[in-house]
C-alpha cells in the first residue's frame, strides 16, 4: 500500500471510559489503514467498539468520561488528535465525514433539510449563502430527492428519506474519507438496499474511502473489499473480503457464519456462539473469546494472542495456532 493512497491511519488506539466505580475498556489496542477509493467492514457483535473506533476517527470521544490512552490517527495526513477545535472543524465534513447510526435523531427539527445540508457547505467552501443553498438542492437530487422538498422540515421524511438526506449531508464537501455506522439498521430491506446502492455509486463517482460499521455480514459481502472483525475493542481477524469469508481462520468470525441461515440448504441448523461478550469493566486475561471458544486451550486463557499472518494480507490473532493439534482440529472441520 502506497504511503500516498492512505487516507486514514489508525495505530495502537485504545479508548478507555473512566467512570467513578468502574472503567469501560472499549477499544484495546486497534490497527488499521484505508486507502483513497476502498471500502472496509468493521464487524462485531453489538459492544464490540465499532462506534467508539468511528468516534476516535473524528476526535469525537466525548471527554469526560472518554480518554485516549494511547495511539494515534491520522486522516489525509492530518494528526487528529493534535488538531485545535478550530482546525478539527475544517477537517470534519470537509476531509472525513460520517454517517450516524440512526436518521430519526441525527437531523435537527427545527430547521429544513436544505439548510442543514447549506450548513456545512458554507462553512467549508468559498461560497455564498445563496450559492449554497443550491447546492444543497443538487446534493437532495443527487440522492434521489426532488430539490423542490429543501424548504421541507424532518418530519415531513420518511426514514427513508432522512437517511438519503444524512447522505447527501456527510457528502456535501466531496470528502476523502466516509464513516457509516450502521446507515441501513432503522429501514426496511427495500430502503436498504437502494441506500446501500447510492453509497456505491457515489463512491464510485467521487473517489471516497468508506469505513462500514456493521454486524451483518451481508451487507459487508455487497460492498467491502478489506474486513475487519473486532471482538471486546479488538481486532481478531482482518483481511480482504475473499479470503476472510472463503478461508475464515478465527474461531469468532466462524461462528459469526454459524449464525447465519444456510440458504443452500434449509435443513442445517443454525450454530449460534455459546455465552455473551465479555463486560467490558472486567475483560478477561488473555484471550477475551476464550470463555466461549470451542477450541480454546489453556494458553488461551493466559497469554495475549498475537498477529500471525496467513497469506499476503490475512491476520488473525489466536493462540490456538500454537497448538498442534488445533491445525489437526481445524483442518478436518473445514475441508
Amino acid at each position: 500500500m502506497s504511503e500516498k493512497d492512505v487516507v486514514l491511519d489508525v495505530q495502537d488506539l485504545t479508548v478507555y471510559y473512566e467512570l467513578e466505580e468502574e472503567t469501560v475498556k472499549a477499544v484495546n489496542g486497534i490497527n488499521l489503514q484505508l486507502r483513497k477509493g476502498q471500502t472496509l467492514g468493521l464487524v462485531g457483535e453489538t459492544g464490540a467498539g465499532k462506534t467508539t473506533t468511528a468516534l476516535a476517527m473524528l476526535n469525537l470521544i466525548p471527554n469526560p468520561p472518554g480518554v485516549i490512552k494511547s495511539g494515534s490517527i491520522s486522516v489525509c495526513g492530518y494528526d487528529m488528535f493534535s488538531q485545535t477545535p478550530l482546525q478539527l472543524e475544517k477537517i470534519r465534513g470537509n476531509e472525513i465525514s460520517m454517517i450516524f447510526q440512526d436518521p430519526m435523531t441525527s437531523l435537527n427539527p427545527v430547521f429544513t433539510v436544505g439548510q442543514q445540508i447549506a450548513e456545512g457547505i458554507e462553512l467549508h467552501e468559498d461560497v455564498t449563502k445563496a450559492e449554497a443553498e443550491q447546492k444543497a438542492i443538487e446534493m437532495l437530487e443527487l440522492v434521489g430527492i426532488p430539490g423542490s422538498r429543501a424548504g421541507e422540515y424532518p418530519h415531513q421524511f420518511s426514514g427513508g428519506m432522512k437517511q438519503r438526506v444524512v447522505i447527501a449531508i456527510a457528502l456535501s464537501c466531496n470528502p476523502k474519507v466516509l464513516i457509516a455506522d450502521e446507515p441501513t439498521t432503522a429501514l426496511d430491506v427495500t430502503i436498504q438496499a437502494q441506500v446501500l446502492d447510492l453509497m456505491n455509486n457515489l463512491q464510485e463517482q467521487y473517489g471516497t474511502a468508506l469505513v462500514m460499521i456493521t454486524h451483518d455480514l451481508g451487507i459487508v459481502a455487497e460492498t467491502c473489499d478489506e474486513v475487519a472483525v473486532m471482538y471486546a475493542g479488538k481486532i481478531v481477524e482482518k483481511g480482504p473480503l475473499k479470503d476472510v469469508f472463503t478461508n475464515t481462520k478465527h474461531p469468532y468470525t466462524e461462528g459469526l457464519f454459524g449464525s447465519l441461515p444456510d440458504i443452500t440448504n434449509r435443513k442445517n441448523e443454525l450454530r449460534p456462539i455459546p455465552g455473551l461478550m465479555p463486560d467490558p469493566t472486567r475483560l478477561p486475561p488473555g484471550c477475551s473469546f476464550a470463555p466461549r471458544c470451542q477450541y480454546a486451550t489453556q494458553a488461551c486463557g493466559e497469554k495475549e494472542p498475537a498477529f500471525r499472518q496467513f497469506g499476503e494480507n490475512h491476520f488473525v490473532a489466536c493462540s490456538a495456532y500454537d497448538e498442534p493439534s488445533f491445525h489437526i482440529q481445524w483442518r478436518g472441520k473445514h475441508e
